[in-house]
């Protein structure tokens, strides 16, 4: 199993791959100063530019919204990808190999290919894709297929915008085609797409309608393929890809590379159950919608839906909104969905509808609006969950009745906001016609009683909150320079500093995390020793020094303009404005001190020792803040 990257192949990618051209894919941008480019910020909405790039630091930041960070972050943030799908998409671009640790899983567990490999494996899934597709509109064999999707409501455009396609009968067809264009037998067996027999290779899918299954980043993996014939040999109605190097089918979502910005910008999700309700939802206005592929709804979908969602405590909640049939097996993956509610800081919530359709049919018989009503319209998930269980009882019995509040009661103690559990008894008390306080003691009684096996669900661990640093105080004029000054050490290592700059200790800076950034600035050797070392270099050298919770705040400082204009020859600002920062700087720390000695003073007996100690002390104090004063005129 592949490992972490290299961290020199992370560095090289870093540092080749341009993040100008690469921002440009989604921002336009303008000159907005020397060496500085703006746009609108895409990761939040605005009218006004405050996305800014420096191509010469590596680093972007909107002052919008906060987003910064260097190349591989664009590329996390903007299609949603961990750290090892960036690095592993740039270095596609860049035509780079990468190297790997041994041991220690990569991004997403399970069986890794090399890298190498992996850009074989998803190109030959490309191609059989667009093979099927092809086999779809135009071949004779195609027209069960097309029928099967008219008969869905689908047309020929639908389809080409979708990629659906058709695998034909023939044992083999498929297979010569990839042996055709220079794929090897074990790299079709090992992506999925052929098997071995006892007569040679064979293709997995045969005879079905074929719906291309791809990454978040837009990679086709695998294919999920509906049973057309009724003698086919396979008896399964859907059958999908295998585990492969490239392909887990937990960790895949049907639609999810099309839904994934929608999902983001509305910050809600609709999980669908099949593909063709997908297609349906999509076509309906809801692109939100994604399904999974031949399992339930688990862990790694959450994690993942929770990364694009920005699913997390502090922020206003997200929306997870499941559609289920209406039949019994649809309410029991409803209930399977409820056991995994703790895991979401989101509200998640069930939609099922009257008639029990599908989004499909409802597109089908009620058009668009039918399938947004039905998503619109979504019972908040504990609500569906409480009537689901309740529903075998006959509430106009009270030997029911007390079966029915046990049943609950499990649900009720597993509410995650705790001061929101009374109201929700009270109104589960009402639906059912009992006693707040007996099913509060039914409540209660299942909050204390240990997690049985099999049972009731079982809380996750909470959503972890960051806990960063108190901001400065920008209308402190000190802190401003302070500011200012950071601006400076990380930007322009080849400023002319003043002396006494690297000595000035970062406990002299007001602002907590002012002082953060300027001991990262000196545990990475101080401004002197960034001479020499290029400006990305510079900054990578300082963030790696600095506590995470700060790391924005350098991504920030790396790009900020600063308002003063720079030395011409040297394209740096001028040896007296750099110095004006220090002083300033000094000079408030220097009052700071004075202040404090003379409330020391004032507190000794006069003519002490300790009072004539501390006195010359303030004398000495009072010298440096002439001399400090002197510099600044």
């Amino acid at each position: 199993m592949a490992g972490r990257i290299r961290n020199e192949d992370v560095q090289t990618v870093k540092e080749r791959a341009s993040i100008e051209e690469v921002v440009r894919e989604h921002v336009t941008l303008r000159g907005g100063g020397v060496g500085t480019l703006k746009g609108l910020c895409p990761f939040h909405d605005e009218r006004t530019p405050s996305f800014t790039v420096r191509p010469a630091v590596g680093y972007f930041h909107c002052f919008g919204c906060g987003e910064g960070g260097d190349v591989l972050d664009f590329v996390q943030k903007i299609d949603h990808l961990t750290f090892t799908e960036s690095v592993e998409r740039l270095a596609g671009q860049l035509g780079l190999t990468l190297r790997y640790e041994e041991g220690g899983g990569a991004d997403g567990g399970g069986p890794q290919a090399p890298a190498g490999q992996r850009m074989r494996l998803m190109e030959a899934h490309r191609v059989a894709e667009e093979f099927y597709h092809d086999q779809l509109l135009s071949s004779g064999e195609g027209r069960a297929a097309r029928a099967f999707l008219r008969e869905k409501g689908f047309t020929g455009e639908h389809a080409r915008q979708f990629m659906v396609g058709y695998a034909p009968r023939g044992g083999s067809v498929l297979s010569e085609h990839l042996r055709g264009k220079g794929f090897t037998d074990e790299e079709l067996v090992l992506g999925g797409l052929s098997a071995r027999s006892s007569r040679g290779l064979y293709d997995r899918f045969r005879g079905r309608v074929v719906w291309p299954i791809r990454s978040i980043a837009g990679d086709t993996v695998g294919f999920g393929a509906r049973r057309l014939y009724d003698d086919d040999r396979v008896a399964a109605k859907y059958l999908n890809t295998s585990e492969t190097p490239i392909y887990r089918k937990t960790s895949v979502l049907y639609g999810l590379d099309l839904a994934k910005r929608a999902i983001a910008t509305e910050r809600r999700a609709v999980v669908v159950e099949g593909y063709t309700d997908v297609m349906a939802a999509h076509l309906s206005g809801v692109g939100t919608a994604v399904a999974t592929c031949g399992t339930a709804f688990g862990g790694d979908h959450i994690s993942m839906l929770r990364r694009i969602l920005r699913d997390e405590a502090g922020r206003a909640p997200a929306r997870v909104i499941f559609t289920f049939d209406g039949d019994a097996a649809g309410q029991k993956a409803a209930m399977k969905a409820f056991e995994h509610d703790e895991r979401w800081a989101a509200q998640s919530f069930v939609a099922v509808a009257a008639e029990g359709q599908d989004p499909n049919d409802l597109w089908l018989r009620g058009g668009p609006e039918a399938v947004r009503a039905l998503v619109d319209g979504a019972t908040p998930m504990f609500e569906f969950a409480v009537r689901t269980t309740l529903a075998p009882y006959d509430l106009g019995l009270a030997s029911e009745r007390v079966q029915a509040m046990r049943a609950v009661a499990p649900i009720l103690a597993g509410v995650k906001d705790p001061t929101l559990r009374p109201e929700y008894v009270r109104d589960v008390a009402g639906w059912m016609g009992v006693d707040p306080t007996a099913l509060t003691v039914e409540v209660t009684r299942a909050a204390a009683a240990p997690a049985r096996s099999g049972g009731s669900r079982t809380a996750a661990p909470p959503v972890a909150a960051e806990h960063g640093v108190p901001g400065a105080d920008l209308s402190d004029p000190v802190q401003v320079a302070e500011r200012h000054l950071l601006q400076v050490a990380l930007q322009y290592p080849l400023a002319i500093y003043p002396a006494d700059m690297d000595e000035l200790p970062a406990a002299e800076l007001r602002a907590p995390v002012h002082q953060a950034v300027w001991h990262a600035v000196k545990e990475a050797g101080g401004v002197y020793a960034a001479e020499g070392a290029s400006v990305a270099g510079w900054t990578r050298a300082v963030l790696a020094r600095t506590p995470p919770a700060v790391q924005g705040l350098v991504h920030e400082l790396a790009v900020a303009p600063l308002p003063t204009r720079l030395d011409p020859e040297t394209g740096t600002p001028t040896e007296a404005y750099v110095d004006s920062l220090v002083l300033r700087v000094r000079l408030a720390a220097s009052e700071q001190r004075i202040a404090q000695t003379i409330s020391r003073l004032q507190r000794l007996t006069p003519g002490t020792p300790e009072a004539r100690r501390v006195d010359e002390e303030l004398m000495a104090l009072q010298r440096e803040h002439a001399k400090l004063k002197d510099r600044m005129n």
